[in-house]
């Protein structure tokens, strides 16, 4: 019987764009597709055909290390030659992003940054609301004493000497695909129609991903990893017990069922009362209206914004008023004088003013005018 196929050597689930640039959702939907064919095709799952594709390429770098290790000898098995290491220059550099499949340093630094105050806020990406926060305030949390703290009690997270670790520390988080650079766009963008007018939601971005993951302290970054999942799958789990407890209600014991009977009756008895409360309040209302203008109210006042405790403060209060805003007539007057004044210094005729009352509509003009008079030059005899 002939082995399936093995993949080609060096082979990583998500392959990346020339330059390391960062593939586009569509093109790591398909890259995601690919590699479920191949896993079916090799009889294995999604994660098993990953740790294989490790193994196979593990197994070929411990292969070219003892070859280099065996020409490195001399004739007589002499001492080995330099072993290879990092071109020069670059320890201490910021490395490119090459993103792959999450590792467990990854995970744990996006729990540590999940945990930390960087102010998130909420953008739409693809349609789905997701949490976005800046590179600075992340940087200062890994430059914090809780990382400190956190490195401590998990060893595996990267130690931080320098801007370029810095850098390349937070780069684990693209590089794992556990969050991505991204930047504002208009959503109406490329439309024929133009934008809608409604009502905008203050702070909510419309983002794209980026191709070129950086680490710059002004870039922002949407969070892909949603954190552990355990919680909501209990919640999940307690809410189909408690649909499925209430299903089997004629199964339940007679006393479960008679308490249920009696707390009903006790809630209906209830909401009956708060109904009692309204009317009788709006009928006190309507009498002391006419009786006692404003009015009076009594609480609690069941329909107001208000917590609890706040509807009962206080027992009772006079109806507000609304009060009656005063025209401002004397500005009209000195407006109507300013004018008048202006046309005799200038010879042209005031300008009419109208009158309007509730029943006719009068204009009254100012028939008046005053004489113009001619401004005059008086010569003087200059002084010799």
């Amino acid at each position: 019987m002939q082995n399936p196929p093995q993949p080609p050597p060096g082979a990583i689930p998500i392959p990346v764009g020339p330059g390391g640039q960062m593939p586009s959702p569509q093109q790591i939907a398909a890259m995601q597709q690919q590699l479920a064919a191949e896993a079916q095709k090799h009889g294995m799952t999604v994660p098993q055909f990953v740790e294989h594709i490790k193994a196979q390429r593990l197994a070929q770098l411990q292969q070219a290390q003892r070859q280099q290790q065996q020409g490195g000898q001399g004739p007589q098995g002499g001492p080995q030659g330099p072993r290879p290491g990092p071109p020069p220059g670059a320890q201490g550099q910021p490395q490119p992003i090459r993103p792959g499949p999450p590792n467990p340093v990854a995970i744990a630094l996006a729990n540590f940054l999940r945990s930390q105050p960087l102010k998130p806020r909420t953008c739409i990406i693809n349609g789905e609301r997701k949490d976005m926060f800046r590179v600075k305030r992340a940087l200062r949390a890994l430059q914090s004493p809780a990382y400190a703290k956190a490195r401590a009690k998990n060893p595996a997270l990267p130690e931080i000497t320098d801007r370029a670790s810095l850098e390349n520390t937070f780069k684990l988080l693209p590089m794992s695909m556990l969050a991505l650079r991204v930047s504002k766009i208009d959503p109406h963008e490329g439309h024929d129609h133009p934008p809608k007018k409604g009502k905008r939601i203050k702070g909510l971005w419309t983002v794209r991903i980026e191709q070129q993951q950086d680490a710059a302290d002004d870039m922002y970054y949407v969070w892909l990893y949603e954190g552990s999942q355990i919680m909501r799958k209990v919640y999940g789990a307690l809410a189909l017990v408690l649909i499925f407890t209430v299903v089997l209600y004629p199964l339940w014991p007679l006393v479960l069922r008679q308490g249920v009977y009696y707390l009903s009756w006790g809630f209906l008895m209830l909401l009956g009362l708060f109904f009692l409360m309204a009317i009788f309040r709006v009928i006190l209302f309507c009498i002391t209206y006419f009786v006692v203008p404003p009015g009076l109210w009594l609480y609690p006042n069941l329909w107001e914004d208000v917590s609890f405790m706040d509807s009962f403060r206080p027992v009772w209060a006079w109806h507000e008023t609304a009060k009656p805003k005063k025209k401002k007539k004397a500005s009209k007057t000195v407006n109507a004088q300013s004018a008048a004044q202006l046309a005799g210094q200038t010879g042209h005729p005031p300008p009419a003013t109208a009158t309007t009352t509730a029943t006719t509509t009068q204009v009254q003009t100012a028939p008046q005018q005053r004489a113009y008079v001619a401004p005059k030059v008086e010569e003087l005899a200059d002084d010799e």
